[in-house]
């Protein structure tokens, strides 16, 4: 049995100038430009949000949008989703809270078959499953 091809699903870069303040960086994907920077606190000028936001970001926009594709294929109206994220560092290892509010009415077996669809989305897929990284490093 042949596997499913490689698909490419997301490309982004990441750059900073020699003159950038600390830890500032430019994110590109395709024709959008996002600013990353650290905390004051952890030695950069709080600019952006941080890299652990943006991975939050990731998977709190990947989880409403999932939700408002199911829901729109069961013919559901959530009315407004909210995903608040939170990351915690533990002994035991980092883990993230997620909480999913609609503003729309739902029965108790819709909201359980929401927060099923929630543990399927691609981010959370991948985030469980432990992406494999190739990197190389070089000189200009």
């Amino acid at each position: 049995m042949a596997s499913a091809p490689e698909l490419l699903i997301a490309r982004c870069s990441v750059t900073s100038a020699a003159e950038d303040p600390n830890y500032r960086q430019t994110v590109r994907c395709g024709r959008h430009s996002l600013l990353v920077d650290e905390r004051a606190t952890h030695g950069g000028a709080d600019a952006g949000p941080t890299p652990f936001e943006y991975l939050l970001s990731a998977l709190g926009s990947c989880t409403a949008i999932t939700l408002r594709m199911y829901a729109e294929r069961k013919r559901w109206n959530l009315g407004a989703v909210s995903v608040s994220l939170a990351m915690h560092q533990a002994p035991e290892g980092n883990w993230i809270e997620r909480r999913v509010t609609v503003s729309a009415a739902l029965t108790d077996e819709q909201k359980a078959r929401l927060a099923e669809i929630c543990e399927k989305t691609p981010v959370t897929l991948a985030l469980k499953s432990g992406v494999r990284i190739a990197t190389a490093v070089a000189a200009e």
